[in-house]
């Protein structure tokens, strides 16, 4: 599945990143790298996604989080 279809509440590991290449280092760059657990704590707007990456929070556009395949990971307790 990708990022995109991602619910709130829930862990996903993300399996391939499919972005432009300095766009995809940067995520890299920021620890978002295949088999990373990703929480999805909230949503905003039209498509943005806020995040829970290695203990840090972040916001996804739609475009990002739409070229991202993400499997299911353990739910959130």
């Amino acid at each position: 599945m990708l990022l995109k279809d991602a619910q709130i509440g829930h862990t996903y590991v993300v399996e391939k990143i499919s972005l432009p290449f300095q766009m995809e280092r940067r995520l890299e760059a920021l620890g978002m790298t295949r088999e990373t657990p990703v929480s999805v704590l909230n949503r905003k707007g039209k498509g943005i996604l806020i995040i829970k990456l290695r203990g840090t929070c972040f916001a996804l556009g739609y475009n990002i989080a739409k070229n991202i395949e993400v499997k299911a990971g353990e739910a959130n307790g």
